[in-house]
């Protein structure tokens, strides 16, 4: 009786597996050593036999269909740890990921007793380049199509970047200027991300920030105050190098020389083709960057799509979480902790690697709109400067609930005036504004003198 309800577990889990296979890029199945391990994680589910089994099938099954499979073997000790801090529910304990120690490729199928499918031949091309940059160009002027992002990846991993480069001479000789710069940040979106490292994915990243004139602050500490501001998804992991990063050294990289960071950055590797910056020179140019990598950790589980019937509803892309609204707030007050503890550093949103020029140019733009809009603080800071008889004027601001709250002060520590911004009187969030700032009075975090 026992072995038929294993095969009827293990038949279901097969016909599940080919049906959400085809949505799937990647699958996490778990192996446990031992029944008390089994019922340390899922108390009361399944047998021991009946579970492995369950994971085999699938694992063999996800790959047939294509699906990277991933394999975490069951640890007690690991589990504990990381259960400790959280909720005891079902759905709580299956969402386990062992990250320190996944497996994939042929460890993965090993460990699973099955034989790993063969590996793909890597694409070949001609020596000459030009066939294939017509291919190229082919692709990426075809809306409907989806061969752009898969032929850039085989040709950085071949490391043809004559054949990318000679793509990007040809449309700005057909085209013009512009439609070549788009090409190579196409090029470079496709770069800077590929499925390597840990998880199921990695990619660069970038934290733009907007100078002080005075000292350049910490970058690790910037780094980690991001890190542990509760801004970031639970299921992304992020790595920043130690250092400034060079906004002309980023945007000189070549989409060869893009990946060979990322996989630089994966192997725990100082950069070769990106070097700290020199802080002097960030300091003119009013802007530095931290470069770091996200991991990506959302590798679907499958005993939670087991445990659910199928794949979790996605939410509809306008629709805002609670939780979504909850991150974003926590950045703000970070932002305002930053900009009031490092005279007006101003960090802005991360974004991918490939993205900070823009980023830059946009914070650029919507500052210029919004300090068009703050005639009431910039009069409050003139009448303030005015007073304050030639010292230098400081701002200690504070946000209360969603209200900007200034008080400024000369840099000796005498008391000027405070001015009170409910929302309907502030041209955008009190945490964004509270960044911009900076940009016209000093700021600090503590009255001065005390």
């Amino acid at each position: 009786m026992m072995a038929n309800d294993e095969d009827d577990r293990v038949e279901t889990a097969v016909e599940l597996a080919r049906e959400v296979a085809p949505e799937l890029d990647s699958i996490l199945v778990t192996l446990y050593p031992d029944a008390d391990t089994l019922d340390t994680i899922r108390p009361g589910d399944v047998d021991l036999s009946t579970a492995n089994a369950v994971a085999r099938a699938v694992a063999e099954v996800m790959s047939e269909e294509g699906v990277e499979v991933f394999v975490q073997r069951a640890d007690r000790g690991a589990f504990r740890r990381w259960f400790a801090e959280r909720e005891d529910t079902p759905q709580i304990r299956r969402s386990w990921v062992d990250r320190g120690r996944l497996l994939r490729g042929g460890d993965a199928f090993r460990a699973l007793g099955l034989s790993a499918p063969p590996p793909e031949s890597p694409p070949r091309f001609p020596p000459a380049p030009g066939t294939t940059a017509d291919r190229l160009l082919a692709a990426y002027e075809d809306p409907d199509g989806d061969e752009f992002d898969a032929l850039v990846g085989e040709l950085i991993e071949a490391g043809r970047g004559d054949v990318l480069d000679l793509a990007v001479r040809k449309i700005r000789e057909r085209q013009s200027d512009e439609n070549a710069a788009d090409l190579r940040t196409a090029m470079l979106a496709v770069a800077e991300g590929a499925a390597v490292g840990p998880s199921g994915w990695a990619e660069l990243v970038a934290l733009p920030i907007a100078l002080p004139p005075a000292a350049i602050p910490d970058a690790v500490a910037l780094a980690d105050g991001l890190i542990a501001s509760g801004g970031l998804l639970p299921e992304e992991e992020l790595r920043i190098l130690p250092g400034w990063r060079s906004l002309n050294d980023i945007e000189a990289l070549s989409p060869l020389a893009m990946r060979r960071v990322l996989l630089d950055l994966v192997a725990d590797r100082e950069p070769l083709d990106l070097p700290p910056g020199d802080t002097d020179d960030l300091a003119r140019h009013g802007f530095g960057v931290l470069v770091g990598l996200r991991v990506d950790w959302s590798i679907p589980l499958w005993d939670v799509i087991e445990a659910e019937g199928g794949l979790p509803e996605e939410p509809l892309e306008d629709e805002e979480t609670p939780e979504e609204r909850g991150r974003a707030k926590a950045l703000d007050r970070w932002r305002g902790r930053v900009a009031a503890e490092t005279d007006g550093c101003v960090p802005l949103d991360p974004v991918l690697l490939s993205e900070v020029g823009p980023a830059i140019a946009e914070f650029l733009d919507e500052a210029g709109g919004h300090l068009s809009g703050l005639d009431e603080i910039r009069e409050f800071i003139e009448v303030a400067c005015r007073e304050a008889g030639g010292e230098e004027v400081v701002c200690r601001p504070e946000i209360i609930g969603e209200t900007l709250e200034l008080t400024l002060y000369t840099a000796g520590g005498r008391f000027l005036d405070s001015l009170s911004l409910p929302p309907d009187r502030l041209p955008a969030s009190a945490g964004r504004m509270l960044s911009l700032l900076g940009a016209f009075v000093r700021l600090v975090k503590d009255i001065p003198g005390r």
